[in-house]
C-alpha cells in the first residue's frame, strides 16, 4: 500500500534583501524623475507589505532596474552635491569678519551691544542695547547673552546663559556674524 501525501506550497516570502533591492530602485526611479513623490511614497509602502516577490516585481516592472553605470553616475551625482554644500559652507564661513578676543590681561569683561558705551558697539537693528559680555574666566572665554531680544549664538547654537568659546568659532548678535580670532 502506497500512501500519497499532497503538501500545499507557498511561494517563499520575501527577504529583506529582495525589499531592499526594489526599494532601491524605487529610489532611483524618484532620482530620475520618473516616479512622483507621492507615488514613490505609495509604492514604497507597497513593498514594504509586500508578501511575495511577485509583488515586489510589479512595483517596479515600470522602472529601469539600476545597472553599475547608472550607480555609477547617481553616485558621482551625489558625491559631487555633497562637495558643492561643503564648499558653500566653508566658502561663507571664510568671509565672516573676524573678531579679536581681547588681551587676556586686561580682566575686564568686553560688552557687546548698540549702546555707546559699550566695548564693543554694533550698530545694527537685531542687536540689543546691551547684548551680551565676553570674559576671560578660569582661562577661558566665556560669551555669556545678557538677554537680548535676537539671541546669540556660538557654532549655530543659541547661547543660553553662557558658553565657552575659542578661537575660530563662529559667534553671532542677532544677525550680525564674526569668526573669533587671537590677537
Amino acid at each position: 500500500m502506497t500512501s500519497s501525501f499532497e503538501f500545499n506550497t507557498f511561494p517563499a516570502r520575501v527577504s529583506d534583501v529582495e525589499r531592499d533591492k526594489a526599494l532601491k530602485v524605487l529610489r532611483d526611479g524618484v532620482a530620475m524623475g520618473r516616479l512622483s513623490h507621492d507615488t514613490f511614497i505609495h509604492r514604497m509602502e507597497l513593498a514594504l507589505a509586500a508578501r511575495r516577490p511577485d509583488e515586489l516585481a510589479r512595483l517596479t516592472a515600470d522602472l529601469p532596474s539600476g545597472g553599475r553605470a547608472s550607480r555609477m553616475v547617481f553616485g558621482a551625482v551625489e558625491a559631487v552635491s555633497g562637495f558643492t554644500v561643503r564648499l558653500r559652507r566653508a566658502w561663507r564661513a571664510e568671509r565672516l569678519p573676524k573678531l579679536l578676543l581681547p588681551h587676556p590681561g586686561t580682566g575686564h569683561p568686553l560688552r557687546i551691544g548698540r549702546d555707546p558705551a559699550n566695548g564693543l558697539r554694533l550698530n545694527h537693528e537685531t542687536v540689543s542695547r546691551v547684548h551680551a559680555e565676553l570674559s576671560r574666566q578660569g582661562g577661558m572665554w566665556v560669551l555669556r547673552d545678557l538677554g537680548s531680544t535676537n539671541g546669540t549664538t556660538v557654532n549655530g547654537r543659541r547661547v543660553v546663559g553662557a558658553a565657552v568659546v575659542r578661537e575660530g568659532d563662529q559667534i553671532a548678535f542677532g544677525r550680525m556674524a564674526f569668526r573669533l580670532a587671537a590677537n
